[in-house]
């Protein structure tokens, strides 16, 4: 049997309904969760709490949160002063590296996790990225991935050691209704979770645009899974 530092894993939550499932699933799996959180300088801060809140719902023995600057940076709709993109069809969405791409962020963050995994002697990093339904996001695809766990593997202390911390990507091949069904299954608590890029404060809560990418992604994905999404949004889409 596993010991339970091997069984520990540091899941990276974004706040939204992908790295809420893909923490849900770990649990399942029997994974101890450390939860981390990274503020990047994402105009979105509300999803810093989302992730907070959807820590504690799942019972993780941590919550932290990183800071790490990339606004200062810039280059994306997400840490600059650069318009969302709205309304766009979901052919449209698929197609090309949109502007909310953060430049190496996943590469930014896989690592903060790798570091954390080690101070606390994990035995994986979990994230929610996904490769069917997504935005065209070179860093969301299994290439990337296992480019990322060679260097896991010959770049730390516990890979040198012979035991490298593992990256698991639960819902790589997951479309965004496969995710709302299996989360709905596991009981993740989606009113919590944020996925907008744009999202609007109305009185003491955020509520999604519904016009985004990621809301349209995301309205696709219940609606095609027959579950009603339970997040607040402005405009739901048709």
């Amino acid at each position: 049997m596993e010991s339970e530092e091997k069984k520990r894993a540091v899941v990276l939550l974004s706040g939204g309904m992908d790295s809420a499932t893909a923490a849900a699933i770990a649990k399942h799996d029997g994974w101890t969760l450390e939860a981390l959180a990274v503020d990047y300088g994402q105009r979105a801060r509300a999803e810093l709490d989302s992730a907070r809140q959807v820590a504690g719902a799942l019972g993780a023995a941590s919550f932290r949160t990183v800071s790490v600057d990339l606004r200062a940076l810039g280059g994306s709709a997400l840490t600059d002063d650069i318009d969302v993109p709205k309304d766009r069809s979901h052919e449209l969405i698929g197609r090309g590296i949109p502007v909310t791409y953060v430049p190496a962020r996943n590469t930014v963050f896989l690592a903060l996790a790798l570091a954390a995994a080690e101070t606390c002697d994990a035995g994986a990093v979990v994230l929610g990225v996904n490769a069917l339904d997504y935005s065209g996001y070179p860093d969301c695809r299994p290439e990337f991935l296992k480019a990322f766990a060679r260097v896991a593997a010959t770049g730390t202390k516990q890979g040198a050691e012979g035991k490298p911390v593992q990256i698991l990507a639960p819902l790589l091949e997951m479309s965004k209704a496969d995710i709302a069904r299996r989360g709905c299954e596991l009981g993740v608590p989606f009113h919590h979770t944020l996925s907008c890029y744009d999202p609007l404060e109305c009185e003491d809560r955020w509520l999604h645009c519904g016009r985004c990418d990621a809301c349209r992604l995301r309205s696709k994905g219940f609606r095609e899974a027959g579950v009603e999404d339970p997040a607040p949004t402005l405009r739901p889409e048709p």
